[in-house]
Formats: structure tokens, sequence, C-alpha cells
């Protein structure tokens, strides 16, 4: 029978504490991922800035299933090279994340998925519709991409960050969606909102009726609340999630 691991909560040699609590954050994200059902496989990716050491992003290797992330086995690269899987990487994975943190000082932590309800979004011309209090967080803050093919070259990377912009998130046409924030917390619970407005519109377009759209003003007022409510109390959830996942595997600390 096996035993559960004790979770490790000291950072190993050669590593900082703070570069470990970054580890420890984006394998919960990629656990929290899977638990929520937004992976695929082993694709899809997320991705951390080292603490102190900007140039420096740790994500997935590329053959683990994201139930298989922890601590330890996240990969740490550098933005500026040039990686595919002969270095252990995914190779799309490495483009986007790398260029989109390279091109964002503000940004620590970007989440991207290919869900069903994701790519559904990422495939209507009009995209995310002020019809929930939910898409009302990205309104004028998100950017769109248009499909280029699987993102494998690193030119793409300037027209990504171009649509992306000052924004909290953008919708990849035909692909999929990508969340940014200044901590994995942040990233994880765009996605969450992000994905929650996609489902909603959805449905209630499949009604057929007529939508309430929410008047210009009101949305502006809505996202600058919702910023603030980002970056105070609101933002305390992060640490509920980890306790979930203590409760179910707390193997992602290891």
């Amino acid at each position: 029978m096996n035993k559960p691991t004790k979770p490790s909560s000291i950072a190993p040699a050669g590593i900082s504490p703070e570069e470990w609590q970054a580890r420890v954050d984006l394998a919960a994200a990629y656990r929290l991922i899977a638990h929520y059902g937004w992976d695929d496989v082993i694709y899809n990716h997320s991705s951390m800035r080292v603490p102190g050491e900007e140039r420096m992003f740790l994500m997935k290797r590329h053959e683990l299933l994201y139930t298989e992330v922890t601590a330890s086995n996240l990969a740490k690269v550098s933005m500026d090279e040039d990686l595919d899987e002969s270095a252990g990487v995914n190779r799309p994975g490495f483009t986007l994340h790398g260029g989109v943190l390279s091109g964002r000082p503000d940004v620590n932590c970007a989440v991207h998925v290919h869900t069903e309800i994701g790519m559904a979004i990422a495939g209507l011309k009009g995209g995310l519709r002020m019809v929930s209090q939910q898409a009302i967080r990205f309104y004028n803050r998100m950017g769109y991409h248009k499909y280029e093919g699987i993102t494998e070259d690193f030119d793409e990377r300037k027209r990504i960050n171009a649509d992306l912009g000052q924004n909290r998130a953008m919708i990849m046409h035909n692909h999929g969606l990508l969340t940014v924030g200044t901590t994995v917390r942040e990233s994880f619970v765009l996605m969450k909102y992000l994905l929650e407005a996609a489902t909603i519109q959805l449905k209630m377009e499949a009604t057929g009726g007529e939508l309430i759209e929410v008047p210009a003003e009101v949305c502006e007022k809505t996202a600058r609340q919702y910023e603030h409510h980002d970056r105070g109390r609101g933002a305390a959830d992060w640490p509920a999630y980890l306790r979930m996942l203590d409760g179910i595997d707390p193997s992602y600390r290891n």
C-alpha cells in the first residue's frame, strides 16, 4: 500500500527560498488546471518568472502530465535561448511563454489553455461579449491574436506581444486563451473567470434570445473595481486553493 509522502517546505540546496515558493505555486497551478479539467495531456503550459533572475522562467517538462508536475521537476530555462523538445521543453510553449515574459516586465506568470470552451470562444469573430459580470473583468483589458499555426516561430513573438499589449488576457483565435499576472494566483484566477465568462456567453447565445449588453460606462467602472479587488483582500483565495490541493495530493510540493 502506498503511503502519502510528506511535502517539503524547505528549499533544496542551490535554490533560494523565493524561487522555491515560486516553484510550489506554479506546480500547484498545474495540478489545479488538471483538477478543473483544463489540461490537454502533456500539452498547454503555464510559466513563472524566477524571482531575482529576470531572464529565467519555470515551465513544465515536456513529457510530464500535469498531475506529475512538482516543485522540484519544473524546468528552469532562459527566455533568451532557442529551445525545443531536445532540451526537455515543448517548443511552442517555450516560444509563447518566453516571448510574453520577455515582452512584459510587469508580468511574472502566464497561464495558457486549450479547453473546448476556450477554443469555442476563440473561434467567434465577435469575441468576448459584456453579457456577464465575469466578462466585465476583461472590458478593454483583452487582446486578440490572429491564428498563425502552431506557435514555433520566434518571429510571432512580437505580434503576440503587440496584440497582448498591456492587457490582462488574450484570446488567441482558433487556438485558446491566455491570462497574465504578477503572481500565479492572479493568472490562475483570471483564467478561471475568463472560462466562466466564455461558458456563460455560449450558453446564453445558444438560447437564441436577445442578450443584455452592459453599457460601456458601467463596464469600465466595474473593470476598475475588479482591478482594485484583485490587488486587495480578494487575493486571499490562493491559500484556500493550496489547502484543497494538500487535501487531495500534496506531492506537488515535493
